[in-house]
């Protein structure tokens, strides 16, 4: 049985100007000690899917419509807000997007990196600012006996970056949540951080999820790709064959604005248009307007629908075309 089983997730934000769908009907699983990614443009809807599992999104606006999210057996979106406060930070941890914001001001690092062990575990304060101490150092934080002390404000942004990640992995959790992990970290520290990761998976068997517009990271550490547009999955395969043989025309797309792969002197491709607006989805293929084909899609919502084995894609016959610029084969995965 999967740790995580997550089937038909609907998260829709009641507003004034209408119904936001921002996630509308996903499904995915994660094995003990697998790496997910999920990757898209911002507002795809990737923060959302995992903020509800943890019941991390204001309600209201935010309303689950329907779904169900097992882990290990248990459905998070019926625990209620008693039940999920003894899940999060000790089975469950997450890695949030921003930590100018996701940090007391008030309250010195030390503070809130024992926090979560003396809530969940039978640590006393003298042993848990021993772990604090480690934790800071695993990830690359210097003379952490002393900045340890510090408040947030005396941290840089990557800093606060790394104390964010300390603090998701000082509990040990069984699955850990990274909502764009490396963006304030320079390479040197990003690959230490990551390497960090690896070894806990290693050592402890600790699921990941990682959230991320970083398709270089997706292809070093993950096992298995979810790509996500309009808070749908349009593709979802193992990192190999995801990166290898990109089957939806907004993967194929995706993966052609690396900039790293585009030849010197040349303009930069990007993906022509914008997203739609999640108030008034398009009722049949959402990537229509952007695809480079634009006949033959279909004017009802494509079905998700596995097209090789163990590949799936929205089975919208345009956009398996292949009709977007091919990303080079020389990524390294």
């Amino acid at each position: 049985m999967p740790l995580l089983d997550v089937k038909d997730l609907k998260v829709h934000f009641h507003t004034r100007e209408g119904i936001v769908r921002a996630v509308d009907g996903v499904s995915f699983s994660l094995e003990k000690g697998g790496t997910l990614g999920i990757v898209g443009e911002s507002g795809s809807g990737k923060s959302v899917t995992c903020y509800s599992l943890l019941g991390l999104i204001p309600m209201p606006p935010g309303r689950i419509e329907g779904g169900t999210a097992h882990f290990d057996g248990t459905d998070l979106l019926q625990l209620g807000e008693s039940g999920l406060r003894k899940v999060r930070g000790k089975r469950i941890s997450m890695i949030f997007q921003d930590p100018m914001t996701c940090l007391n001001p008030f309250l010195k690092i030390k503070d809130q990196l024992i926090e979560p062990l003396l809530l969940h575990t039978d640590t006393n304060k003298t042993d848990a600012l021993k772990e604090a101490i480690k934790a800071l150092g695993d990830v690359g934080i210097r003379d952490p006996e002393k900045t340890v002390h510090a408040y947030p404000h005396e941290f840089s942004g990557g800093m606060r970056q790394r104390v964010m990640i300390a603090m998701a992995l000082i509990t040990k959790p069984e699955l850990l949540i990274a909502d764009e992990p490396t963006t304030a970290l320079d390479v040197t520290i990003q690959k230490q951080v990551l390497d960090l990761i690896k070894d806990r998976q290693k050592a402890l068997g600790t699921a990941v999820i990682f959230i991320t517009h970083d398709l270089a990271v997706v292809s070093e550490v993950c096992d298995h790709v979810n790509v996500m547009y309009a808070g749908r999955f349009v593709e979802s395969a193992p990192t190999d064959v995801l990166f290898k043989s990109p089957a939806h025309a907004y993967t194929r797309a995706l993966q052609a604005s690396i900039p790293a792969l585009q030849e010197k002197g040349k303009p930069l491709y990007t993906i022509p248009g914008a997203p739609p607006n999640l108030l008034a989805l398009p009722k049949g293929c959402t990537f229509a307007p952007r695809a480079a084909v634009k006949d033959g899609h279909l004017d009802t919502q494509p079905p998700f629908a596995e097209i090789k084995p163990g590949h799936f894609a929205q089975n919208c016959p345009a956009c398996l075309k292949i009709s977007e610029p091919q990303m080079s084969k020389d990524l390294i995965l």
